[in-house]
C-alpha cells in the first residue's frame, strides 16, 4: 500500500531569498557609503583635524638598568622631597626625564617649566601599570622591561595628577603621582 504522507520539510514562505526591495536597497547602499566614508576619515580627515594620538615609542630595557638610571636622574636633579619621602626633581628643559611606575607610586615628582620641551622616559619595575595624565586624559601603558618615550611640553602652570589606570594590586587605588608645572 502506498503512503500518502507528505513531508513536513517544506521551504518556508518569506522574502529572504527574493530580490531586495527599494527600501532595503536604499538602506544597504547608505550603510556601504557610510562605511567607506568612515574608512577614508581614519587616514585623511581625522589626522588633519588634530593630533589626537600621542606620539611615543617603546624599546626594551632591563628593569634594574632603568631603576639605576632613574636613581641617577633623581640624584642629579633633586630639589627636595614631599611628605611621603618621594623625591621632587627639577630637570633642565630639553633633557631626558626618567619616571618610574612602581607599586604604588610614580617616582619622582616632576617640576617642569611652562613652554619647555622634555623627553619623558617611563617604565615599570614590577608589574604592568597605566599612565594617565589628568586632566588632559593622556593615557599610556607602562610595561616592565620596556621604556615608553614621549615628548611633553607643558602649556599651563599648575599641578597635574598622574593616575595608574591599570589594576596593579591591592594598593592600586592609592597609586598617584604629580607633575608640577611652574612659570
Amino acid at each position: 500500500m502506498a503512503s500518502t504522507r507528505t513531508s513536513t520539510l517544506v521551504a518556508p514562505r518569506g522574502r529572504w531569498w527574493t530580490p531586495l526591495g527599494r527600501d532595503e536597497k536604499l538602506w544597504f547602499g547608505m550603510a556601504v557609503v557610510w562605511s567607506i566614508v568612515m574608512f577614508v576619515m581614519i587616514f585623511f580627515i581625522w589626522p588633519a583635524i588634530g593630533n589626537e594620538q600621542p606620539d611615543f615609542s617603546t624599546y626594551r630595557i632591563q628593569e634594574a638598568d632603568f631603576a639605576a638610571r632613574t636613581q641617577a636622574f633623581i640624584e642629579a636633579n633633586q630639589t627636595g622631597e614631599n611628605i611621603g619621602g618621594i623625591p621632587v626633581v627639577a630637570p633642565e628643559p630639553g633633557s631626558d626625564v626618567f619616571l618610574m611606575a612602581t607599586r604604588f607610586q610614580f617616582r619622582p615628582i616632576l617640576q617642569l617649566t611652562v613652554g619647555e620641551e622634555y623627553r619623558i622616559l617611563l617604565s615599570a619595575n614590577d608589574v604592568q601599570h597605566g599612565f594617565s595624565l589628568q586632566p588632559d586624559g593622556f593615557n599610556l601603558q607602562v610595561i616592565p622591561g620596556y621604556i615608553t618615550e614621549f615628548d611633553l611640553t607643558p602649556e599651563e602652570a599648575g599641578e597635574y595628577q598622574l593616575v595608574c589606570n591599570e589594576y596593579c594590586g591591592l594598593g592600586h587605588h592609592l597609586m598617584l603621582g604629580r607633575i608640577v608645572v611652574v612659570e
